[in-house]
């Protein structure tokens, strides 16, 4: 072969290459869209913002599968939650096939949610492979993080009792940000603040670009506080916890000291310049008397309920997504409040899909955190360490929070998880023809 068809074979090459990053770029940009769609469409908890997600999954898929069969060969890259999401299909297939839960439609419903969540997981392990797509996420989360914190907290200070100010939630709740629950909302800033939180203790970061991630995170921070979701501030100083021992046995311990101080104390002015009489008072217990809130004695009944519940269908559950469905039978208290969720993620799954289903969650997480570790294990301290430190605290902080409330059951808090949960557990990203670097 000539050198001028070596050449030309060569460019042909490296344009085809070209067009696949282009390709995987467009489709990550599509998963960042749907991811960030969620909570300003109040959670997506709406069936017009589910049929969103879920439209917007498949389509995203299609996309995928048809660049697949244009080259005329699939490639599938692996990820370690890869079996158990496979095993927890099964399980909620069964249970509609073989009619084991208490309501199919709600079942099929449900699973055609966490279908879009798994479409969503595998496009990320297949298109997000980059440090380039690192730097633009952590970017675009912080940025979007302190965007929805700044509106929650202008919201909270001209409340009307209305989302955006024009429209009145059907059941009450506790209005903050675009949440009708601010527990909810606090559960997604959980997921979010751990990013700008890392790009600023980062080495790497310098000048202004921590300057600006630092205030983000501390904006952030702050209107966990201000929220007033007690669940919230107890789950983000477990993350605090957690963040502070995965940064003091890899880097310098000192300095690392002395930035989560400088953060603490610009989070501190935040709130004691934003903050109010309200804010001591759910800190400390006492409830508001403008909100409306399930009490924590209603949470414990509620548990208790939910005990006797699974000691009647104890292995494979009632049946995905039919708790609202099942529960008011076995409710023991009067209440004005709809309940439609057990208040405790780890209950509701449980009651959901039994013992077996449990367990295979309990899989998911092992694979996610053993995958995370290695990362954080691994030699030297770049990107893809602070990538795995900021996804494992930002799912810590949800799954503490998940103790006492129903995050993992907000359609958007949940798809940010379990990507997060992907991106945790799956292959080093990739360097493109530049250094690994957050900012320069």
């Amino acid at each position: 072969m000539s050198s001028a068809a070596v050449a030309l074979t060569a460019a042909e090459s490296s344009a085809a290459h070209h067009r696949d990053q282009i390709f995987e770029s467009a489709i990550s940009f599509g998963i960042l869209a749907l991811v960030l769609f969620g909570p300003v469409a109040f959670g997506a908890v709406e069936p017009w913002a589910i049929f969103t997600l879920e439209a917007g999954a498949v389509l995203l898929f299609l996309a995928w599968a048809a660049k697949q069969l244009i080259h005329g060969e699939v490639k599938v890259v692996g990820n370690p939650t890869l079996a158990s999401i496979i095993a927890f299909a099964a399980l909620v297939a069964f249970q509609i096939a073989a009619g084991r839960t208490a309501y199919r439609e709600a079942t099929i419903t449900a699973a055609l949610l966490f279908a879009s969540y798994a479409l969503l997981c595998f496009l990320t392990v297949q298109t997000f492979r980059r440090i380039s797509q690192v730097k633009v996420a952590g970017i675009t989360f912080s940025v979007y993080g302190s965007l929805i914190a700044l509106f929650a907290i202008v919201q909270s200070l001209a409340y009307n009792g209305k989302l955006y100010w024009v429209r009145t939630p059907r059941f009450g709740g506790w209005i903050y940000g675009p949440y009708v629950n601010h527990n909810h909302y606090a559960g997604l800033m959980e997921l979010l603040t751990p990013i700008p939180i890392v790009i600023f203790l980062s080495a790497r970061v310098r000048g202004k670009y921590k300057v600006l991630a630092g205030m983000a995170a501390a904006l952030m921070a702050s209107s966990i506080f201000l929220s007033g979701s007690r669940g919230g501030v107890l789950a983000f100083a477990a993350q605090i916890v957690v963040l502070a021992a995965f940064r003091f046995r890899r880097a310098d311990s000192r300095r690392t000291a002395i930035e989560l101080g400088v953060l603490a104390v610009v989070a501190a002015a935040m709130l004691v310049w934003l903050g109010n009489s309200e804010l001591l008072g759910r800190v400390t217990g006492i409830p508001a008397a403008t909100h409306a809130e399930i009490s924590d004695g209603t949470r414990l009944n509620i548990d208790r309920d939910c005990v006797r519940m699974f000691f009647r269908k104890p292995v494979i559950g009632w049946g995905l997504g039919t708790f609202s469905v099942v529960y008011p039978q076995f409710r023991s208290f009067y209440t004005d409040f709809k309940i439609d969720h057990a208040h405790n993620d780890y209950l509701e799954f449980l009651l959901e899909t039994g013992a077996i289903g449990f367990c295979v969650i309990l899989w998911f997480l092992v694979s996610v955190y053993r995958s995370g570790f290695k990362k954080l294990n691994g030699s030297g301290a770049g990107t893809n360490t602070e990538v795995a430190v900021a996804s494992l605290v930002g799912i810590t902080g949800i799954l503490v929070h998940s103790c006492v409330d129903f995050n993992l059951q907000i359609p958007a808090n949940m798809a940010l998880f379990l990507i997060l949960c992907t991106i945790a557990a799956g292959p080093a990203f990739e360097k493109r023809r530049h250094t690994d670097r957050l900012a320069s």
